[in-house]
């Protein structure tokens, strides 16, 4: 029988390395166990044959999630020539096999340029975009006709890593919403054999660019070694999840003021989301500036 957790108020930013897998929803369950964190959730589902970085926020974390899914994000991706599937990835069922021809680099680099800026994708019929109030893979899985949407995604950067036979290595740097297994299979019916992810992982996400992640494991090892101050240790304080937008610095009566939803200007302070900080350097809210640099309460994060 399961001990039962009393969970308890924690606020901060771990950055996961989730493992192959585990779903997006049950690795953030698992760490917020470990932490004994009363609320969290996490920044965007990766497919749980992926790895790499899953942000998990917790407490008044939670409050930025929804800005960090947004967030432009990087890849590497493993992807075999030769075949199609119905989930786009090694996961799913093999829809059809066709030979792969003798590809030169060029050739390779020529195809995956199409795939760069502003493109349209359709999204995998195995996906968590919803239809009518419920995932597309529920349906799926269902036997349901599914007419995946087709939108619009950023697509930044994309490196061929290698070149192998059938196989190929990526590293792309896109946009939210967008999908490497789209990006894959479209990327096999161009070069004529069809394609689909063998491996998936996450290497950053904005403002995380160069980040320190930690394993269920290591977290375990962590909690066993040093206890639970030594695994709050390993959690960003909210501000870090801020780093990308303009920021204000408060004096104390300023922050008071900030506090009780009351309005400031500085004409100096930058046009846009901002955030907002206290004397101390501890994040206490979102605020927008107006173009007279009138600073309103967005978004507070309780102390």
């Amino acid at each position: 029988m399961r001990e039962k957790i009393t969970f308890r108020r924690l606020d901060g930013i771990l950055l996961l390395d989730k493992p192959q897998g585990l779903s997006s929803n049950n690795a953030l369950q698992v760490a917020r166990r470990l932490l004994r964190a009363e609320k969290g959730g996490h920044t965007g589902a990766l497919d749980p044959l992926a790895t790499g970085l899953l942000p998990l926020c917790f407490g008044e974390a939670t409050k930025i999630a929804g800005l960090l899914l947004g967030s432009a994000k990087a890849y590497e991706a493993e992807v075999a020539l030769g075949s199609t599937t119905d989930t786009d990835d090694a996961d799913g069922q093999v829809l059809r096999t066709r030979p792969v021809p003798a590809l030169e680099r060029s050739q390779v680099e020529q195809a995956l340029r199409g795939f760069i800026g502003l493109i349209e994708q359709r999204a995998p019929i195995y996906s968590a975009l919803k239809q009518g109030g419920e995932p597309l893979y529920v349906k799926a899985r269902r036997g349901d006709d599914i007419q995946a949407p087709v939108r619009q995604v950023q697509v930044e950067a994309i490196e061929l890593l290698s070149l192998d036979g059938d196989r190929l290595r990526l590293r792309i740097v896109c946009g939210s919403g967008t999908y490497i297994r789209s990006i894959a299979r479209d990327l096999g019916e161009v070069l004529g054999c069809g394609a689909h992810i063998t491996a998936l992982r996450r290497l950053w996400v904005t403002p995380f660019d160069a980040p320190k992640m930690y394993s269920l494991e290591q977290l375990r090892e962590i909690l066993a070694q040093g206890g639970e101050a030594a695994l709050e240790a390993c959690l960003l304080p909210v501000g870090q999840g801020l780093a990308h937008f303009a920021r204000i610095d408060l004096d104390d009566s300023q922050a008071q003021r900030f506090n009780l939803g009351q309005r400031l200007r500085n004409p100096d302070w930058a046009a846009g989301l901002n955030a907002v900080f206290d004397p101390s350097g501890r994040a206490i809210g979102l605020g927008q500036v107006d173009a007279e640099g009138l600073l309103a309460s967005q978004r507070r994060f309780n102390g």
